[in-house]
């Protein structure tokens, strides 16, 4: 009954504190008019959503940061190695999709960074993952305890804590395409992590690990008020970056990374989807969608935004449970 309690605490915490927040900064996002540029390739439907403020991921990474630490000096959370990788890694993507939102809007197009900077951004990030990680006494091992396998990578580790953080935030990143499309599917996914975490007793700070999972389902739920159609408020690269480093970390960290794969499924889909469209056109000269990511091609097809987000929520939900039943239960 304590787990409960903690749960439905951190996520009523979350929840009440980003919605309070997010009032002030839409409301500051406005008055610096910080608004999205939509891309016409997207059609007249979009249109309407150009100068929508973005840049609104920090309407819940700064309470998720904040509470996070207040939780601590209250005795609430214990400070852990692995929780300090995972705020680590949150802070420093939110910054990296923050400076890229940032030249965007200024700039009034969608170039921000470099893909050269931004994995160069990225490889830093998983080299100070990969020192913490050593120095708090784990191990550079793939461990797949669903299916026994132990593989010692030593320092290739590194390269894979890389491919797993820009594989993982890169695919929220482009799954941010419709109105709650991604901080829904976003806080199912840290909702199923929060469970698996609290069921896996030999990660260090696994239940501190939990609770951060939890806060941040809350976050998300009370950004959703603003985010969902019609949006007021866009979370931009600041938000998405830091949700996928975030889920791509804490499968890390509780040598869930098979898990993740299904968790993050619908992330996954979507990004295979604008993969094989770019294969497709530059070898055959064809497409296979209408549109990529595959949310934009159910748009193309008729479906409205409010019905794409509901089949992608109830698809992620679905991978989510299975993914905590083999996870945890069986």
């Amino acid at each position: 009954m304590l787990i409960l309690a903690k749960a439905v605490m951190t996520i009523m915490l979350g929840f009440v504190v980003t919605v309070a927040f997010g009032y002030f900064v839409v409301k500051w996002l406005k008055r610096e008019k910080l608004g999205q540029n939509v891309s016409k390739t997207l059609g007249e439907r979009h249109q309407s959503k150009q100068g929508t403020p973005t840049m609104g991921g920090i309407m819940f990474i700064i309470p998720i940061v904040l509470l996070t630490i207040v939780l601590i000096l209250m005795g609430k959370m214990h400070f852990s190695a692995n929780l300090f990788i995972v705020l680590f890694v949150f802070v420093a993507y939110a910054i990296l999709g923050y400076v890229d939102d940032y030249i965007i809007v200024r700039k009034r197009n969608n170039k921000g960074l470099s893909i050269f900077v931004k994995l160069f951004a990225q490889l830093v990030i998983a080299l100070v993952f990969f020192y913490i990680y050593l120095s708090s006494g784990n191990e550079p091992v793939l461990d797949i305890h669903t299916l026994g396998i132990k593989i010692d990578m030593g320092w290739l580790y590194g390269a894979f804590l890389l491919f797993v953080l820009v594989g993982s935030s890169n695919s929220v990143n482009i799954t941010d395409g419709l109105d709650g499309l991604a901080g829904g599917l976003s806080a199912i996914a840290l909702f199923a992590f929060g469970i698996i975490c609290w069921g896996s007793p030999w990660t260090q700070g696994n239940e501190d690990l939990a609770i951060f999972c939890f806060l941040t389902v809350g976050a998300l739920v009370g950004f959703l008020v603003y985010n969902c159609y019609p949006a007021k408020v866009f979370m931009g690269d600041t938000g998405s970056l830091a949700l996928g480093a975030v889920l791509g970390s804490v499968a890390i960290l509780t040598n869930h990374e098979i898990t993740l794969g299904v968790v993050a499924g619908v992330f996954i889909i979507e990004t295979l989807s604008v993969i094989i469209q770019l294969i497709a056109i530059k070898k055959f000269h064809r497409k296979v969608f209408k549109m990529a990511p595959l949310h934009h091609h159910f748009e193309q097809l008729g479906w409205s935004e409010v019905d794409i987000v509901r089949l992608f929520w109830s698809v992620g939900l679905v991978l989510s449970m299975a993914a905590v039943g083999f996870g945890v239960w069986i």
